[in-house]
């Protein structure tokens, strides 16, 4: 088969490579897409503190079931993969919490991933996606459902004011989800004016970057702040604001992921009485859920703007996944490229 291997700092190379063996009770998937995200970028750059090349990188997986196990997908089905590995030893696993697993692995990093035509995985991983989703939104599934788990990590219930900073990938995400459910009002906060062009076409009021949204979020909310804040960015510019940004025992969630400590001021969160939530990527009902708000489209991820690269152009794929541009989310196809493969709104 073909795969794209990362071989160093920098470096991808398509090889050709023996099919993957299957241990018991795996399976054999064949890859229609794999999304690029943040720790595919720090694997490429060779900072990721686990990831070791040669690898196939690779975790947000969509694909066809090839060869079937008794209690798995039956050939021929189109699945996402819940892509963590866990030790079910630790304190958390034995408390059912195993996506916070102390020993916490990821297909693409630990073993194999999906950057390739064809990818070994257990079948208890997979989960199966509708006949009607489009196999370029079941790619979507596995950021889904960071931003599901992200909102009911909030405690949202309808009726709040949100303001999301970052509007990535996860960021809008956040943004579809907490509207779904009933924010009664979501602000975006985006430096880049090619992304924040995209929030403002999926129906979002975008706020100036910076210390600049801290007027803007007051002016939007009778000068009380936001109900709850969600940090998408993961930047230290936004820790700097957000204590400043959400309201009196208000709600701030970390979502995006601080490579290193950062100047945060705890005075104003604990004057206010907030509650600041961690967030760290999801459950197996959350990749679950995902694939229900897919199945019943009620979130309209068709319209977010998607660039598609052949295999064989993983490298062009990741520069243009790095860039922040307005393909707000970049996939890699072991098939043919789709036609008009940059979708939804202009930016």
């Amino acid at each position: 088969m073909s795969a794209a291997v990362w071989t160093g700092p920098g470096n991808i190379e398509t090889q050709q490579l023996p099919l993957p063996v299957l241990p018991e009770g795996w399976v054999l998937v064949r890859v229609e897409y794999t999304g690029l995200c943040g720790t595919d970028f720090s694997i490429l750059q060779g900072t990721h503190p686990r990831a070791a090349a040669p690898l196939i990188m690779g975790h947000e997986i969509t694909g066809v079931v090839e060869t079937a196990v008794p209690d798995g997908p039956a050939v021929g089905t189109r699945v996402t993969v819940e892509p963590l590995i866990h030790c079910g030893d630790c304190h958390p696993c034995r408390h059912g919490n195993t996506h916070v697993c102390r020993n916490l692995g990821l297909y693409g990093i630990d073993v194999p991933g999906s950057l390739a035509e064809y990818v070994a995985l257990p079948a208890g991983s997979l989960i199966p996606v509708g006949a009607g989703v489009p196999a370029r939104e079941a790619a979507l599934a596995e950021p889904l459902a960071v931003a599901v788990h992200a909102v009911d990590r909030s405690g949202l219930r309808g009726g709040e004011r949100v303001v999301v900073f970052g509007a990535g990938p996860i960021g809008i995400l956040v943004a579809l989800v907490a509207k779904h459910l009933g924010a009664a009002t979501v602000l975006i906060s985006e430096p880049s004016e090619e992304r924040a062009a995209v929030a403002r076409s999926l129906g979002f009021e975008t706020l100036p970057a910076g210390k600049e949204s801290v007027q803007a979020v007051y002016e939007a909310t009778n000068g009380e702040g936001a109900d709850i804040v969600f940090d998408s960015a993961g930047h230290p510019a936004v820790a700097a604001v957000f204590p400043d940004v959400v309201r009196v025992r208000g709600t701030v969630v970390l979502v995006g992921v601080y490579k290193k400590p950062v100047e945060l001021n705890l005075q104003a969160l604990t004057f206010a009485e907030n509650t600041v939530v961690g967030v760290r990527v999801y459950t197996r009902a959350d990749v679950e859920r995902a694939v229900e708000l897919l199945e019943t489209d009620v979130l309209g991820v068709g319209r977010i703007p998607i660039q598609e690269f052949a295999l064989t152009d993983a490298a062009a794929a990741f520069d243009l996944a790095m860039s922040a541009g307005p393909a707000l989310k970049v996939l890699v196809t072991s098939g043919p490229v789709s036609s008009g493969a940059t979708e939804g709104p202009s930016a």
